[in-house]
């Protein structure tokens, strides 16, 4: 048996109750004439079995002749928010196709499974839907297959039509906005004011480029020419970059609670937005966690566009998990490879080591601002906007060592951090500016 006999005998299993009903008259009259000697009523039979088959041979033929597309706008969107999904279904047949029944398959996160009914969609016409998705949990969701469910104009048969094609939303950390504050060393990503770093060492170390439309011929290099047998011209002084790096502790152990409204959920947005508060102000900017990964790039600081870094940082926060790591040591050992520069950190609960450890962090950095999350009070909050206290963990069997936080806080001040302890309600613009006011004050205290 061939494949096109096969499919065709499947399509026969989309027959409907009405076509296996015409059918089975169909084939009643004709054994009823063939007996009784009834040549019209044997024409009449004839009419009900075939016309059945009709409808299954047109609609398996239509079936691949139906084209069906998907489009996401936007493909990224911040957690609770809304994208609206587009879908299409082209006609590429001569023929009219029946009733059309259009379903997509999302995941139960993004709301109800939509489906569509579409009238008949003429020769080389086209239809086109859309509906909305929304999620307050961030990840990499699969919208797809695309399944379609075609109909004959006489009901008589229906048969379903999956596509392979899917795609795929990013519901990445939601970024608040943040004020502009002037940290201790912290300065303008860019600008005259800022030391220029020379692409050129002297006349034997010049790193040249090819000869652009509009290049100043003063900047020519003869000697690369010469080597290169090409315009060859010396590359312009490059602005010296800003750096920063905004740390996220992700460990399980620094956590407890899940969910949209959890302390984790709340580091997560407020490292996303810390980073690209920092890429519109000029920065390089890195994400680092604690188990060591970077991004963008494992060289940490490197040469990628701020638009290409901010969707790398924001798909990376979109799927980023609880670790298994207990310390902060690899996060150390990829700060002590770097230079100085504005550190920015989240951490959840730390004990006397890893606050210890978090301390030796600062040496590296021209600024460093952390936010604690003490997340054992941390609570979900009421309509008013109050917070309850959280459950006790249920490894410990009770609330978090009285004054842990407090500690780390203190311990994090000594070794030259500005420390902020977030709770739940806080908003981070609001934190932003508190760590500009504390950096103020200590700068004033050391004079």
């Amino acid at each position: 048996m061939t494949e096109r006999e096969s499919g065709f005998r499947a399509a026969l299993g989309g027959l409907t109750t009405r076509g296996r009903s015409f059918l089975a008259a169909g084939i009643a009259a004709a054994v009823c004439a063939y007996v009784l000697g009834q040549p019209d009523l044997l024409r009449v039979g004839l009419l009900l079995a075939v016309l059945p088959l009709v409808c299954v041979a047109v609609l398996y033929r239509t079936r691949y002749r139906v084209a069906g597309s998907r489009r996401l706008s936007p493909s990224r969107v911040p957690a609770m928010s809304e994208a609206r999904v587009h879908l299409r279904v082209d006609n590429v047949s001569r023929l009219p196709t029946g009733l059309l029944m259009l379903q997509d398959r999302v995941p139960y996160v993004l709301g109800p499974r939509p489906r569509f009914i579409l009238d008949r969609v003429e020769p080389g016409g086209h239809r086109e839907v859309s509906y909305r998705v929304r999620s307050d949990l961030r990840g990499r969701y699969p919208l797809g297959p695309l399944q379609l469910r075609l109909t004959d104009p006489f009901g008589m048969c229906e048969l379903t039509r999956s596509f392979s094609a899917y795609d795929t939303l990013t519901v990445v950390p939601r970024v608040e906005p943040l004020p502009p504050v002037k940290l201790k060393g912290d300065s303008s990503g860019y600008g005259e004011s800022r030391t220029r770093a020379l692409a050129l060492a002297g006349e034997d170390d010049v790193i040249p480029r090819g000869y652009r439309h509009g290049d100043d011929l003063r900047r020519v290099h003869w000697r690369s020419t010469a080597k290169y047998g090409e315009l060859m011209v010396r590359r312009e002084e490059q602005p010296h970059r800003a750096r920063c790096t905004v740390l996220l502790d992700t460990r399980a152990v620094g956590y407890f609670g899940a969910g949209p409204d959890s302390a984790f959920e709340w580091a997560v947005s407020g490292a996303a937005s810390v980073a690209m508060h920092m890429l519109e102000r000029g920065y390089s900017v890195r994400l680092l966690t604690d188990t060591g990964s970077t991004v963008p790039g494992s060289e940490g600081f490197g040469g990628t566009e701020s638009s290409d870094a901010a969707g790398a940082m924001l798909d990376t926060l979109a799927v980023v998990d609880h670790s298994d790591g207990a310390g902060l040591s690899r996060a150390l050992d990829v700060l002590r490879t770097g230079s100085e520069g504005l550190l920015v950190a989240f951490f959840g609960d730390l004990d006397e080591e890893q606050a210890a450890m978090a301390g030796r962090m600062r040496q590296r950095a021209g600024a460093a601002v952390a936010f604690v999350l003490d997340s054992a009070a941390w609570g979900a909050l009421d309509e008013d906007g109050t917070a309850q206290p959280a459950a006790p963990r249920p490894d410990t069997g009770g609330d978090a060592p009285e004054g842990a936080a407090a500690r780390t806080v203190r311990m994090l001040h000594e070794a030259g951090w500005t420390v902020l302890q977030a709770s739940a309600g806080d908003g981070l613009p609001d934190l932003w500016q508190r760590a500009d006011r504390h950096r103020s004050r200590e700068e004033a205290g050391t004079r």
